[in-house]
């Protein structure tokens, strides 16, 4: 339906300002002339009023207008928090039914708030920002909410509205819920020794009798495996203490069961990564025969500040004959005894550099360092021409669990060391060797047979240099060469003997970056990269089971010899866990307890001052779906079972028409014509009488 307005209007052919000052100049003119006694003086106020008139451009304008229909904003919370339970449907029922009450009286736009991720929260206040802002305001009648009112961004709610805004809460009043809360977690924890977290179950909503304060059972689950269950009670911040078993990183789950009647249990939960490290490795290293590389090791093992070192060597042989008496060659007896069986267990590794029996070191002692690689230690060998002596350590009780045996040779000879095929691939020597970085000549090594273990490195003509294997619970490294010591001192160019050297301390110290066998995952948002590092060969394949426990198998490609990898997108957050070759982990992948689910109870004291600002209200949607009522603005907007719109009146024109009320001809002959009386008045009162 149309309408038409009508109004008078000025279409001014000078500015006002000028217009005014003519008009003004017109009054004085008439007020000198009737105070000179010129009768025509009203005549020509007309005049120039007339002229002031037709500079204003007086029209008669008629509008037809069209008027246009109020808009409600109906909102419907789409988060992930308002899908729990049974309240998606019951969103969803209830925005077509008030859809349906309020199109008689406006028209309806629907607004989704989208679902900001499990980390971020429902960005509630930032949704209704924006969809204010692409709506006209003067048309707007009222916004109503249908959402659980956990918004993440309530700082971001405008301050006011032109309309009422009103929330129908979508939970229920006696919802309650429980959320488990990490509240302290350290980044790192010492191998070995107690680590604590602290934690705390808080509770939200109206608890039942029979489970408000009730202590909970709560597990502690360390990459996967179940390793401790405590007791909490809700509100009281607990620690949780837990021992760390390898380097690197350790997942650590705690959980807590799912009561009868909680509103969902994905809060229950929570995961922290805790990075493991050793606490001062401690080194044991025993040199043998002086030579020109004697302090390399040691200097090496020095410059680590993450090393303790001790250090037993040889000053003056047994066969040594100078007459010096024993007694007076020391102050205090070396504590050999202590070393090599009371603590021996306190040692990381062992290393032994161009060591031979000698009787420095009885047979109990070697026999004792035998079984600490056995139980788990372990053992380095430099080896020189003693290896390949009667003197060898190979013919005494550390011989059964050395990697390879001496087959009696000291090869002299310039030589250029090489990778094997297992170097190539083992994280000890993988990357070592660049061509346009070669390597120096080593200048001889001892002959070794009866190889056991992995040789990575090797002469030219194939002889093995270094063997490393490993034994029960321990490993053993074998350097077949008394010369990586060239390589410092930059002999034809040096090579990598600092990182080598240290790869080789580090591997049989179980570095988890150097383990030869290994399945680990790196995680960035959803995407993960997952790598396998393996000394077998051929295709592979991870399988990773998620959160919903459905295995999926994600093929791995080999990028670099030994090394396997894949770029995988979680297809939700949670904690992963992956297995390939015998090999298992976890991952966690985004917040273990979403943000999102943080605190699930519905609630309206994030909308609440926007509601009272604008005239609105906060209904449960368990009371019904209330009626919509038309109200004059400023007026009560909510009452019992009903809540208001304000009607706004827009219009838009449709057309527009106006007529000069003065036009030019009519004015200039209405001014001529007051002129013309004005002098024909004054001429005739100048005439003399006949």
């Amino acid at each position: 339906m149309t309408g038409g307005v009508s109004a008078i209007g000025f279409a001014p052919l000078l500015p006002w300002g000028w217009i005014a000052a003519l008009a003004s100049v017109a009054l004085l003119m008439a007020a000198v002339a009737g105070w000179r006694g010129l009768r025509g003086w009203p005549l020509r106020l007309g005049a120039a009023l007339v002229l002031a008139a037709a500079l204003a451009g007086p029209t008669w304008r008629v509008a037809h207008e069209e008027p246009l229909r109020d808009l409600v904003l109906l909102m419907t919370d789409g988060s992930g928090s308002n899908r729990i339970g049974a309240r998606g449907d019951r969103t969803a029922a209830a925005a077509d039914r008030l859809a349906a009450r309020i199109a008689p009286l406006a028209e309806v736009r629907r607004v989704t708030i989208p679902d900001g991720g499990a980390d971020e929260g429902t960005p509630g206040g930032a949704a209704l920002s924006r969809a204010l802002s692409a709506l006209p305001m003067d048309r707007l009648a009222g916004v109503v909410l249908l959402t659980d009112g956990q918004f993440a961004d309530a700082p971001a709610l405008p301050q006011t509205a032109p309309a009422p805004v009103t929330t129908i809460l979508t939970g229920a009043r006696a919802d309650w819920d429980r959320r488990l809360h990490v509240t302290r977690a350290p980044s790192f924890g010492l191998i070995g020794q107690e680590t604590r977290l602290a934690v705390r179950i808080d509770e939200a909503g109206v608890l039942p009798k029979d489970k408000a304060g009730a202590p909970e059972t709560m597990t502690v689950a360390v990459d996967g495996a179940p390793r401790v269950t405590l007791e909490v009670r809700p509100g009281a911040e607990v620690e949780v203490p837990i021992k760390l078993t390898h380097a690197g990183v350790n997942v650590v789950q705690l959980s807590i069961p799912m009561a009868g009647g909680e509103l969902t249990d994905l809060n229950n939960s929570e995961v922290v990564t805790i990075n493991g490290v050793r606490d001062r490795l401690r080194v044991l290293l025993v040199s043998g025969e002086p030579y020109a590389g004697e302090r390399t090791w040691r200097n090496l093992l020095k410059s680590d500040p993450s090393v303790d070192l001790v250090h037993f060597t040889i000053l003056r042989p047994p066969e040594k004959d100078d007459g010096v008496p024993v007694n007076e060659l020391a102050l205090i007896a070396f504590p050999t005894h202590e070393l090599f069986v009371e603590k021996i267990r306190q040692f990381d590794l062992i290393i032994f550099d161009r060591f031979a029996q000698r009787g420095t070191l009885e047979a109990d002692y070697i026999a004792s360092i035998a079984d600490y690689v056995r139980a788990g230690g372990a053992v380095l060998l430099s080896a020189g021409p003693d290896y390949a002596s009667a003197e060898s350590l190979y013919h005494s009780a550390l011989g059964s669990v050395l990697p390879a045996a001496p087959d009696s040779r000291v090869v002299e000879g310039a030589f250029l060391p090489r990778l094997t095929r297992l170097g190539d691939r083992h994280p000890v020597t993988a990357g070592l060797w660049h061509p346009d970085r070669p390597w120096g000549r080593w200048l001889r090594h001892v002959g070794l047979t009866d190889v056991r273990g992995q040789a990575v490195m090797e002469t030219p003509d194939g002889a093995p240099l270094l063997v490393l294997d490993r034994v029960g619970e321990g490993r053993v490294a074998l350097l077949a060469t008394d010369q990586a010591w060239l390589w410092a001192r930059g002999f034809e160019g040096g090579g990598p003997q600092a990182e080598l050297l240290r790869r080789l301390a580090h591997w049989s110290m179980r570095e988890p970056d150097l383990e030869e066998e290994a399945l680990t995952a790196s995680v960035g948002g959803a995407v993960v990269t997952i790598t396998r590092r393996t000394m077998g060969e051929g295709p592979r394949s991870v399988t990773v089971t998620g959160p919903n426990g459905a295995p999926v198998a994600v093929p791995l490609t080999e990028g670099e010899p030994g090394r396997f990898s894949s770029v995988w997108t979680a297809p939700a957050p949670g904690l992963y866990r992956m297995a390939e070759g015998g090999l298992t982990g976890v991952f966690a992948v985004g917040a273990a307890q979403p943000r999102e689910y943080a605190d699930p109870v519905a609630t309206g004291a994030a909308l609440t001052p926007l509601a009272k600002a604008t005239g609105g209200s906060v209904h449960w949607i368990e009371d019904g779906i209330p009626e919509v009522r038309a109200v004059r603005s400023g007026d009560l907007a909510d009452g019992r079972g009903w809540i208001g719109i304000t009607p706004r009146g827009a219009s838009r024109v449709l057309d527009l028409r106006q007529v000069a009320l003065l036009p030019d001809w009519l004015a200039l002959l209405l001014a001529l014509g007051l002129m013309v009386g004005a002098w024909t008045i004054e001429g005739r009162r100048r005439q003399p009488p006949a």
